[in-house]
């Protein structure tokens, strides 16, 4: 059965913490509920009888922080604690500054912008931190009984220059950020958004490159992790017990908690397989893994805490890349599968990826989008959109697209791009430039370089988005990256390869379905009636069951690691995993689809 919570357990004890933190009795490495945290405030109180205490709240914008201040306040009042509040928003430049000062990323495209290489202090005023010190230091001294003076709000740990007595960093995922933006979560530091396209396009380009970096400069030296996905029951853990449940899961296979995403064009496969809310119109996207959108649930003694994939590959990239793969991308996982629905949906838009040096120079990221299709399943005359015809040229296909578009009579596409027939077990290759589209009824994995967002429309049937507003179509930049040699003889030959024979044991068979010069990854599949032995050979190898029930993969080391994998589900194997074993626990034969960085690859995205 598909699972859609999954959990990665931490396997080896852990040390009870006796870090010198203010541990409320008996000691744990995960602490439910909001009497945890009222419990360490309470304790650090009592250690030092009267005089002024320090606390910071820091953490990720839109994480719940006044119900945190609410309980944190109400149990240190009843228990004759005084407290001041500064909250760090109170020293943030204005909304209008922040604009200003930020234009250049967030741009006047309604959906790309240019990546920020600013830090936390662009988000301040000047000055901001002296006047905090003044504000600490006229904090009420206390008389027979300790008082409290509380910075909170994302930066509040760098506003007070880390002059704490105690310090939590609370965290939310990306995904419960992008549902707060859904409702009326504005943009850090913002009074106003546009809608939701302009809050992720912001969040993407600014938000998140300034205030994860943060965190991850500043999360060794917070006291707690304070994980507040469900505001309701937060779990807290002390950093250093974090950070050894995080190197503890890194050495086993893991699997983060998928993230879905209806859309215009989505279907009903994935909705029914994760059993996904009866209200939700469809569902389009599914990423497991896109590594910077998903979160990860770690299980410690039958409690589960949910942190960012992002904080994984922060501490243990080079346990799970391998030094080769370090060494070419350093703390960013660089393969994503993720799935697109249109199982009785529709056709995605008809769009172009850009290369690495367009992408670098006009967007900032880190790298190209190379992609793949593989069809998982697919239903009646499915197809999928692929290359140029012989007959297009640059100047008819932009004139009869703009056209279509000042009209509203629909593009006959296919004079333009080749469609192809899509079975099941199909993969298409997709190498930046490449003019594609998924056609309708099909359920796709794509193996992918991480890099998602730089999906350049250039027909997109006419329609209008789920809110009703016109999809942005990116004419310039996508006839920017055509690749206008890309066409059917060309396509056919290059860029739908058939499966090849690469190794057998018995009468399992493991084959290459695709791989190029282009592409950063290889595709392979595993057929398996039995067992397979492998071997990661030192780098990280991802697997997903594309046909049949469950498997299990077994560390050849210790066998009592391993991790079950039902249909549908990815699992990410770190390069330290070594040799393991992978069995079929159906009762028919199966496949894998096995991804991973092609060997031949040695391009460093890493600045010099």
């Amino acid at each position: 059965m598909f699972e859609k919570r999954p959990v990665n357990l931490v396997r080896s004890p852990l040390p009870v913490p006796q870090d010198g933190l203010h541990l409320p009795e008996p000691p744990a490495v995960l602490r439910e509920g909001y009497s945890a945290i009222a419990a360490s405030l309470l304790q650090l109180a009592g250690e030092k009888g009267s005089g002024r205490r320090y606390v910071a709240f820091d953490g990720t914008h839109g994480a719940p922080f006044q119900a945190v201040l609410q309980k944190a306040v109400d149990a240190l009042e009843q228990g004759g604690h005084s407290v001041t509040l500064i909250g760090s928003g109170s020293y943030l430049k204005t909304s209008e500054e922040l604009r200003t000062h930020f234009a250049a990323n967030i741009t006047d495209n309604r959906a790309f912008g240019y990546f920020t290489e600013g830090s936390l202090e662009d988000y301040f005023r000047a000055g901001a931190r002296e006047e905090a010190a003044r504000r600490l230091d006229e904090a009420a001294p206390g008389t027979d009984r300790a008082s409290f003076c509380i910075v909170f709000g994302p930066g509040a740990y760098w506003l007070g220059e880390g002059r704490f007595d105690l310090s939590y960093y609370l965290d939310v995922s990306r995904e419960y950020q992008q549902a707060g933006h859904r409702q009326e979560l504005l943009n850090f530091g913002l009074n106003w958004n546009r809608d939701a396209v302009e809050k992720y396009k912001i969040a993407l380009f600014v938000e998140w490159p300034i205030l994860e970096t943060y965190r991850k400069q500043i999360l060794e030296q917070m006291d707690y992790y304070i994980d507040l996905n469900q505001p309701k029951n937060p779990v807290m853990t002390p950093v250093p017990a974090l950070r050894h449940m995080i190197s503890e899961i890194a050495k086993s296979p893991l699997r983060v908690k998928p993230f879905y995403a209806p859309g215009v064009w989505g279907g009903q496969f994935l909705k029914q397989l994760a059993d996904l809310p009866e209200e939700w119109v469809n569902c389009a996207w599914s990423f497991e893994p896109i590594a910077p959108e998903n979160s990860i649930l770690l299980d410690y003694e039958g409690k589960q805490i949910e942190i960012p994939f992002l904080l994984v590959m922060q501490n243990e990239h080079t346990t799970i890349l391998g030094e080769r793969l370090t060494g070419l991308f350093g703390d960013y996982f660089p393969i994503r599968f993720n799935y697109l629905d249109t199982m009785d949906g529709d056709n995605l838009s008809c769009q172009v990826h850009p290369t690495q040096d367009y992408i670098r120079s006009r967007f900032n990221e880190f790298m190209a989008q190379q992609e793949s299709y593989y069809i998982m399943e697919q239903q009646g005359d499915s197809g999928v959109y692929l290359g140029l015809t012989e007959a297009c040229s640059p100047e008819q296909f932009r004139h009869d697209v703009l056209k279509a578009q000042q009209t509203g009579i629909p593009l006959p596409l296919t004079d333009y791009v080749n469609r192809y027939e899509s079975r099941k077990g199909d993969l298409f290759l997709i190498p930046p430039g490449t003019v594609h589209s998924a056609g309708k009824d099909n359920l796709v994995l794509e193996v992918s370089s991480t890099t998602w967002w730089f999906t350049f429309k250039i027909y997109d049937f006419l329609r209008k988005d789920l809110d009703g507003k016109p999809r942005p179509i990116n004419m310039d930049y996508a006839f920017d990256n055509i690749d206008f040699t890309k066409k059917t003889a060309w396509v056919e030959d290059q860029l739908m390869p058939s499966p090849v024979l690469l190794h057998q044991q018995g009468e399992n068979e493991e084959y290459v379905l695709g791989q190029r010069a282009d592409l950063l990854f290889y595709v392979h599949r595993l057929h398996l009636r039995d067992r397979w032995r492998d071997h990661t050979h030192g780098e990280m190898t991802m697997y997903n069951l594309v046909e049949g029930e469950a498997v299990r993969i077994v560390s050849a080391a210790d066998e009592a690691v391993f991790v079950e994998l039902h249909y549908a589900e990815s699992y990410i194997l770190p390069a330290v995993l070594g040799g393991y074993t992978i069995i079929n626990l159906g009762s028919a034969p199966c496949r894998l689809i096995k991804a991973g960085v092609s060997k031949a690859w040695d391009v460093s995205f890493l600045e010099p």
